[in-house]
């Protein structure tokens, strides 16, 4: 079996930088059709959509905010008038803003909590009503619908000064490991993967030079991560050779989850 997402439609949010840039260029390179989602800025996903349809592809740009529910609609009724359905939801947006808890301001929880959690939950309700409305299409794909949620090591690692995002990815998990175990017998394959320390040109100051020399004292694999290391297994995980993966989540972190710095010290 090839991996190929030939003729399916792919919705990636959050894509126009970094980890979601990634993961839909790899999808169109795959064969897949791509809608690529972005809030604030526009003009590299026009250029990433038209840099698919140059080489064959096709893909269209469509600015919405993921914490909107009228967005989040209007989203999805842009990709299912372009290009007739929905396939597979990458569920990638996301944003940080740190403080220690007692300094953090209601205002900044509440914004990282309705882009990071409360978005993925307004994206795969939609994914999933779209699915059902379309129901299956067994001649591109094994599943009737396939759900990729963007999570993080930190999901499982606490990280201080940054509650608002571990809390956010916690409930990420818990969140997809509830919708997969709610919709799996309608054959919709629900994962979510988890990145580690991932070099993109947002956190270059943290994975370069002296920094990232000490960042690799976490990574027992010996190397810091690439968008497209995430991008990969996304790729793999919307495609029928992960057909039996379900309700899992793939960590992408070269061992970071494995606590290396216990090592010897247990």
């Amino acid at each position: 079996m090839n991996l190929t997402l030939d003729k399916q439609v792919a919705l990636v949010t959050g894509a126009s930088s970094g980890l979601g840039y990634a993961c839909a260029e790899a999808l169109a390179e795959a064969g897949a059709w791509v809608v690529i989602n972005y809030h604030s800025h526009g003009e590299p996903a026009e250029a990433l959509a038209a840099k698919i349809r140059d080489n064959g592809g096709r893909a269209i740009a469509v600015g919405a905010d993921v914490s909107q529910e009228h967005d989040v609609e209007r989203l999805f009724e842009a990709a299912v008038n372009a290009f007739g359905a929905v396939d597979v939801l990458v569920a990638n947006s996301g944003l940080q803003k740190d403080a220690a808890t007692a300094e953090m301001t209601l205002q900044d929880w509440n914004t990282v909590i309705n882009v990071n959690l409360t978005g993925q939950f307004l994206c795969a309700r939609a994914a999933l009503r779209q699915f059902q409305r379309q129901g299956p299409r067994p001649w591109l794909s094994r599943a009737h619908g396939k759900i990729i949620h963007m999570s993080s090591v930190h999901q499982l690692i606490p990280w201080a000064g940054h509650a608002n995002y571990a809390a956010s990815k916690g409930g990420i998990d818990l969140l997809m490991r509830s919708i997969a175990q709610e919709v799996g017998e309608q054959r919709i394959r629900v994962n979510a993967v988890a990145p580690g320390a991932i070099a993109t040109a947002i956190n270059a100051e943290n994975t370069q030079g002296e920094a990232g020399k000490q960042l690799l004292e976490l990574i027992p694999y010996g190397r810091i991560g690439e968008a497209r290391d995430v991008a990969n297994a996304v790729l793999w995980l919307a495609s029928d050779l992960s057909d039996y993966v379900h309700g899992t989540t793939l960590f992408i972190d070269g061992g970071m989850s494995l606590y290396p710095g216990f090592r010897g010290n247990g």
